[in-house]
């Protein structure tokens, strides 16, 4: 999933060396951290949140099938 997420954010940003994805466990969720250049936090986050809304939603979808849940985090 990380690769994922790693992928995506990595299409929308113009600084690619600076992306970082994190995890963390917490019991039966799985924090993905996302962190990008502060010149390239609004292309990730987009109008109103919706590039960001749209990560989640993809990660949801991909990962409906395990007992595991993803949250994305998006930080500068």
């Amino acid at each position: 999933m990380e690769e994922l997420v790693e992928y995506i954010v990595k299409s929308l940003v113009d600084n690619q060396e600076a992306v970082k994805i994190t995890t963390q466990r917490e019991g039966s969720e799985i924090n993905i951290i996302v962190n990008v250049a502060e010149e390239d936090i609004g292309k990730v986050i987009g109008k109103n949140g919706r590039i960001a809304q749209s990560i989640r939603a993809i990660v949801k979808s991909v990962s409906s099938k395990e007992k595991i849940r993803y949250n994305v985090k998006i930080n500068k």
